[in-house]
């Protein structure tokens, strides 16, 4: 196995292009995704208000919204239509409406007709606008029945009221950095030592170099070989941003570090004999990399993390189950950030497993109906 090794990396030492995707690459898109998603969270997102009451009412919903961090008011204004031009576009991200006689309808207790819009084009910008402007809008509500016009026209009464708290959990600030950092990161490397080794191999079939490839090795060893000097590689530029994560910006893994790391080098391992199992079965490299953007490039997309699947089509949720990169998601998170116990992420790590199994035995049938072609 030692010889197997020695050579792949002779040939990547070699081969500058090959080179730099497994040295220059990796840390290029470390640094990137790191600077991308240092800031955490979104601040300050332009929005406007048009007031068309200017009362005690619009402008304690004013006040309430410039305390939020999230939000920025950049237009205050009695125009609709000047304040929707605006959102076409595209220099503001929402608008509260708060209509003439909002107050009074308020205080009479009828519906305020307060209405808001928002961009909802830009999935999770949309979803935190909507959130801050709504919370804004109904503690200034409640502000201002409570001081300025129930406690003015009812007497003081001591009357106990309940309180309820709710806690968001794992993620509280809905922090960009540790909500869509992690996943992105292991989705790019997968993709990228898919390619590396889909073009290692297809280099090997080209050039009719099998035979020297097998010198001393077993079919088991060269394969194994051939995919651990790249599943090595991308682990250990996993395991660098990781110590940028966890050392240096704080986000501590709540589970075991040890099931994390495992399930990575499984994960990679798995993409790897994937590839290994796809250019022997096409024996040309340009397939393999169309099976692979297909394949390797919906995993994000697919795994459940940034769209749910709860409701998706039978075919969705197939697709996600069928692809590794779902389930080492799942127990990154589970270990990551939830700390789940360890038997709560047996069921995707045997995945895993499996995942490795069965593509190293086909990528092993493959490889002998290859050698055989060529010896007849």
């Amino acid at each position: 196995m030692w010889i197997g090794i020695q050579r792949e990396l002779k040939y990547l030492i070699t081969n500058k292009w090959d080179l730099t995707l497994v040295t220059i690459v990796p840390l290029f898109l470390i640094i990137v995704f790191s600077c991308m998603f240092a800031q955490g969270v979104p601040k300050h997102l332009p929005i406007a208000i048009i007031d068309q009451d200017n009362s005690n009412l619009s402008h304690k919903i004013e006040h309430y919204i410039s305390l939020n961090e999230k939000l920025k008011i950049t237009t205050i204004s009695p125009s609709q239509v000047q304040v929707e031009r605006l959102l076409n576009e595209n220099t503001i991200w929402g608008y509260i409406h708060i209509p003439e006689g909002a107050e009074q309808r308020l205080v009479q207790g009828k519906d305020a007709e307060i209405n808001m819009a928002y961009n909802q084009s830009y999935y999770s910008i949309g979803d935190m606008i909507s959130s801050a402007m709504l919370s804004s809008t109904l503690q200034a509500t409640a502000n201002f029945m409570g001081t300025e016009y129930l406690g003015n026209d009812i007497p003081y009464l001591n009357i106990p009221t309940p309180n309820v708290k709710f806690s968001l959990l794992f993620n509280p600030n809905f922090n960009y950095e540790f909500y869509l950092e992690p996943y992105v990161i292991p989705a790019i490397f997968h993709l990228l030592l898919s390619c590396c080794v889909a073009f290692s191999i297809g280099q090997e079939l080209k050039n009719r170099t099998t035979s020297q490839w097998l010198e001393g090795q077993t079919l088991f060893q060269a394969i194994l070989t051939k995919n651990l000097v790249y599943v090595i590689i991308f682990s250990v530029w996993t395991w660098v941003w990781m110590a940028w994560l966890i050392g240096v910006r704080g986000w501590f893994v709540a589970g075991h570090l040890w099931l994390i790391i495992v399930a990575q080098i499984l994960f990679y391992a798995a993409y790897g004999l994937f590839s290994s199992l796809i250019v022997f079965a096409t024996k040309r490299s340009l397939e393999t990399f169309g099976v692979l953007a297909v394949y390797g490039g919906s995993s994000l997309s697919f795994a459940g993390v940034t769209l749910p699947l709860t409701n998706a089509p039978l075919f969705t949720k197939f697709w996600s189950d069928f692809i590794p990169y779902t389930h080492y998601a799942k127990l990154q998170t589970q270990q990551w950030v939830i700390g789940s116990p360890v038997v709560t992420s047996l069921t995707p790590f045997l995945v895993l497993v499996i995942f490795c199994i069965i593509c190293f035995a086909l990528s092993m049938v493959f490889f002998k109906i290859y050698l055989k072609g060529l010896k007849a």
